[in-house]
């Protein structure tokens, strides 16, 4: 009797492990105000697996003339028209579930036209406050910023 409730026990484990490591990968999903509060972030998970974020509210969305601001900083001149509002700027993250991280992607920052590799992580015991990390080369050099979860798009 023992031996059964134990092989049940394991068999539930492994069946469940995934699911259990799919709920903390999508703990980045939903909508994040940047540390400088000018824009939110929506993070999803698209059909490859992977987790994406685009800018869904900003600031100040328009130029002193009224226009749209577009991403008039990114070296190619052929980008330079596109909107910032709506701009896909987190890209091709996967989750490490042994580092509790969101890793090999990259971060877009439409300030200055640069791309970075970047890695996202919570702190232990918290999901509100997501750590994102751009750098480039090494991890141990770059910029760290930290945002703030927000439960629905700002209008």
């Amino acid at each position: 009797m023992k031996t059964k409730f134990l092989f049940v026990a394991f068999l539930l484990a492994v069946f469940l492990s995934p699911d259990l490591f799919a709920q903390e990968a999508d703990n980045v999903l939903g909508y994040w105000l940047t540390q400088e509060g000018d824009s939110q972030v929506k993070i999803f998970k698209a059909k490859d697996g992977k987790y994406y974020g685009n800018i869904k509210w900003l600031d100040e969305p328009n130029e002193e003339d009224g226009t749209p601001k577009v991403d008039d900083e990114n070296s190619n001149p052929e980008l330079q028209k596109r909107p910032i509002l709506g701009l896909q700027l987190l890209k091709s993250f996967n989750y490490d579930e042994k580092a509790e991280e969101w890793v090999d992607g990259t971060i877009y920052d439409p300030k200055n036209g640069k791309t970075y590799k970047c890695f996202m992580w919570f702190e232990e015991g918290g999901d509100n406050t997501l750590h994102v990390k751009g750098f480039i080369g090494f991890s141990l050099l770059g910029r760290e910023v930290e945002w703030k979860r927000e439960e629905k798009l700002r209008e």
